[in-house]
């Protein structure tokens, strides 16, 4: 029967991806700012419903459902799901700046982003679901590894407290674009929304946009190695660590749309990441001394989260400053020029 409940899941998932891409947005356009507002509103939605599913599935013990090694009732699963969801959802902020930075540096044309992020946003959930499965294996199988989940998640906080916010993004410096571009021909453009092209004489080659999209995937594995044991110091239930990343990872797309331009405004939510990331460090390393109750858990990320909101809004960065900011980070113009996709050419 549990085997039935996760390829139920499963089963929704492809279906919300394949009306998405092959209905609702069969052809490629520009996201506007409404339409991505309304679009995070439909993913948060689902979200939200899916968590009523989680309350009657664990409440029912279907399928054999909170009867593991972590004993749950309805009403304890689904204020797991919602802290996993939140602390997901959140850290996904960073990520959406780096996929941002990475945007900008390659020029890809508004019109072909949303594409672009389906595709990424589809590889991430088959490595988030290896992650994961991997991940719970590990602490069950050993419980000191707990420790170690914590520890990164402690070392994290530190990095991101320490990173500078003018850091540039060259993107011939990655290794991801070195290693590509080593064993497989690069087209010298874009071309529309296609991933691969035929050159002049014949070979086949990928072009800029599929160097974007590696680039989006081996950055969301390095995120996933903070987010993924956040999740799992909430629970180490595999079906509630599983959805909750899950359906925050599918709303990402729409929440880049609509925040990508925006991001500058919530400054201070980058500190509240690092004392998010540090809390959840330190409980996980104290979790076999010290039991922290899931509400109020949530409670207490809810309010770390609120703070760095409230502080972004009630101190504002100045317009100069908000400008340096959007032509550092997120590039000058949305639109590149011709010969766009010449960048990944130098040697």
């Amino acid at each position: 029967m549990e085997i039935l409940i996760w390829s139920g899941f499963l089963l929704l998932v492809c279906g919300i991806l394949a009306l998405d891409l092959g209905v609702l947005n069969k052809n490629d356009h520009v996201i506007g700012f409404r339409e991505a507002l309304r679009w995070t509103g439909v993913w948060v939605t689902v979200s939200m419903l899916f968590m009523v599913a989680v309350y009657f599935l664990y409440g029912n013990h279907v399928g054999g459902l909170g009867l593991g090694p972590e004993p749950l009732d309805g009403g304890s699963a689904a204020v797991l799901y919602l802290t996993g969801y939140l602390v997901e959802y959140s850290l996904s902020v960073d990520n959406i700046f780096v996929i941002a930075l990475i945007i900008a540096a390659f020029r890809v044309p508004r019109l072909y982003q949303h594409r672009l992020l389906f595709w990424g946003i589809l590889g991430a959930l088959v490595l988030r679901g290896v992650m994961i499965g991997a991940g719970t294996a590990l602490i069950r199988q050993f419980t000191w590894m707990i420790y170690v989940f914590g520890g990164i998640l402690i070392l994290s906080a530190v990095k991101m407290a320490l990173s500078k916010d003018d850091e540039s993004f060259d993107p011939n410096d990655s290794r991801i674009v070195r290693w590509a571009k080593r064993f497989y021909p690069v087209a010298p453009k874009m071309d529309g929304s296609r991933f691969f092209v035929q050159l002049d004489d014949g070979r086949r080659a990928m072009t800029p946009l599929f160097l974007v999209l590696l680039l989006i995937e081996s950055t969301d594995v390095l995120f996933a190695v903070d987010s993924i044991p956040a999740v799992f110091a909430v629970t180490t239930d595999p079906f509630l660590v599983f959805t909750s990343n899950i359906f925050a990872i599918m709303g990402l797309r729409s929440l880049y749309f609509a925040l990508a331009g925006m991001l500058g405004r919530f400054h201070h939510l980058k500190h509240s990441l690092v004392v998010l990331m540090a809390f959840i460090g330190v409980k996980m390393l104290a979790s076999h001394q010290v039991h922290i109750a899931p509400g109020v858990s949530l409670g207490i990320i809810a309010l770390i989260l609120g703070a760095g909101i409230g502080a972004s809004l009630a101190f504002p960065l100045s317009a100069e400053e908000l400008a340096k900011h959007n032509d550092r980070h997120l590039g000058a113009t949305p639109e590149p020029p011709p010969d766009a996709g010449e960048a990944t050419e130098r040697p």
